[in-house]
């Protein structure tokens, strides 16, 4: 194998462990969001971390993140939660850090 294909499978696995590792901080941010979500809803224990594995799913309807906001600000309206779009957005941001953060200490 010359130092090139040497090279080339570096970068290959790197790019795999980065959208491995990106992947599992867009789940956990998501998890983290429902759990939020859950909390302003006013649901609480098993029915909140149930709440917060719909948010999850919730994501692979579609590609990006247009999918959770829009169930989640569903919710939010079907049961008079005063949160804006923007607020979720922001939250969103600030989940994504932490799990990001999360996800590469191994947790």
């Amino acid at each position: 194998m010359s130092e090139f294909d040497k090279r080339q499978e570096g970068f290959e696995k790197k790019y795999a462990l980065d959208e491995e590792q990106k992947f599992k901080a867009e789940a956990r941010r998501n998890r983290l969001l429902g759990l939020w979500a859950a909390e302003k809803l006013g649901i609480t224990g098993d029915a909140a971390t149930a709440y917060a594995k719909e948010v999850v799913a919730a994501d692979f309807e579609e590609a990006g993140d247009a999918d959770v906001l829009r169930k989640i600000t569903a919710d939010f309206a079907a049961k008079s939660v005063a949160v804006t779009e923007q607020a979720i957005r922001a939250k969103m941001s600030e989940l994504l850090a932490v799990a990001a953060a999360e996800v590469k200490a191994g947790k």
